[in-house]
C-alpha cells in the first residue's frame, strides 16, 4: 500500500489517533477513503477518455511510417534504375560482333 511497511502503517495510525481521538478518527478515515475512492474514479475516467485517442495516435503514426517506408522503397528502386547501365543495348552490341 502506498510502499509503506506494516511498522510506517502502525506509526501513522497511532499518530492520527494522537491527533484526532477516538472519536473523530472514525469519521477522517472515512473522508479519506471517499477522497481515495473519488481520485481513483477520476483516474479511471480520465484513463477511458484518453485511451482511445493514443490508439488513434498510434494508428495514425503506423500508418505514417508505413507510407514513409513505401516511398523511401520507391525512391530506392527509382534511384538505383536511374544509376543502373542498361545492359540490353550492350547486349545486342556483344551479340553483333561475336557473329
Amino acid at each position: 500500500m502506498f510502499g509503506l511497511g506494516a511498522g510506517e502503517i502502525l506509526i501513522i495510525l497511532v499518530i492520527a489517533f494522537l491527533l484526532f481521538g477516538p472519536k473523530q478518527l472514525p469519521e477522517v478515515v472515512r473522508q479519506v477513503g471517499k477522497a481515495v475512492k473519488g481520485f481513483k474514479d477520476t483516474a479511471e475516467d480520465l484513463r477511458k477518455s484518453v485511451e482511445p485517442e493514443l490508439n488513434m495516435i498510434q494508428q495514425e503514426v503506423k500508418m505514417v511510417e508505413q507510407d514513409f517506408q513505401a516511398s523511401i522503397k520507391d525512391a530506392e528502386e527509382q534511384i538505383n534504375a536511374a544509376t543502373t547501365p542498361e545492359e540490353k543495348p550492350a547486349d545486342s552490341k556483344g551479340s553483333a560482333n561475336q557473329a
